[in-house]
């Protein structure tokens, strides 16, 4: 039976042509492609740079079947094949040289007005104030108290979310195949009168993050961003964050090396 494969191109101009030559070549060679997203699709093809596939992956709701991106961005993690690979990449398919990466996702659960709200992210999950105003939160692991941090926010990072906006915190680059979460303090208060963590914690994939807004904090609005979608909440009682069950299944060819991609990004 023929592979179902579904294409998802971002608007640029490159990314439409890239999009035409493959549906193209994947006809020749024998594909089903269609038209729109089905869960039956045996592959998916984002076309674009990371943020694409980030849009992409919430678009359809975290798509159980592998994903392939084609880098028509700047250079991403996620973006794995340049347009000129075209044949490489379908032939790699047809052979099934190829490994799929399960990446890690994280959880925010909100309890705001007796109501919980949850959403998940890939990359990261970020806590702040909507304002200019600093914030202040009590925050624990595991149901132990830690410490009343305050600053701009906490950012909660996924080993795939740790070379973006974590990185740029000053947090750590971590190797995707490792279970953790990444706490990194936004602009942290510490002096005589606030004393807050200034550097990354790591915590295990089974412990959870707990954070109590302030008194004072509550009764604002407090805003809730994953992989930046920004979501502003009211009277927010608890927030927990926390590993989520959901993988993304990313496809990944035999040549792929996390360390080199790293190198090539950053150094």
């Amino acid at each position: 039976m023929s592979k179902k494969i579904f294409i998802y191109a971002n608007d640029g101009e490159t990314s439409k042509r890239t999009e035409k030559k493959l549906k193209q070549k994947l006809d020749k060679s024998g594909f089903v492609l269609l038209s729109s997203y089905s869960d039956e699709a045996d592959l998916l093809v984002c076309i674009g740079g990371d943020g694409t596939f980030l849009h992409t992956i919430h678009e359809f709701n975290f798509p159980t079947m592998p994903i392939i991106g084609i880098n028509t961005g700047h250079l991403g993690f996620f973006q794995e094949i340049m347009p000129a690979m075209l044949d490489d990449f379908i032939f790699n398919y047809t052979q099934g040289k190829y490994s799929i990466q399960q990446l890690s996702t994280v959880k925010v659960k909100i309890d705001a007005g007796g109501t919980t709200y949850e959403h998940v992210g890939l990359n990261e999950v970020v806590i702040k104030a909507n304002s200019t105003y600093s914030i202040h939160l009590n925050i624990s692991i595991g149901g132990g108290f830690i410490e009343r941090f305050s600053g701009d926010g906490l950012l909660i990072a996924t080993p795939a979310g740790s070379t973006a906006y974590n990185y740029s915190l000053g947090g750590s680059i971590v190797d995707p195949r490792l279970s953790i979460l990444q706490v990194t303090p936004i602009a942290p208060m510490n002096t005589t009168a606030y004393r807050s963590f200034t550097s990354s914690i790591m915590l295990p994939s089974d412990l959870s993050l707990g954070i109590v807004p302030d008194m004072e904090d509550s009764k604002h609005k407090i805003c809730v961003v994953y992989d930046g979608f920004s979501v502003e909440y009211e009277n927010i009682k608890e927030i927990e964050v926390s590993f989520s069950d959901i993988q993304v299944n990313l496809m990944r060819f035999e040549n792929y090396d996390f360390w080199t991609k790293v190198k090539s990004k950053f150094l």
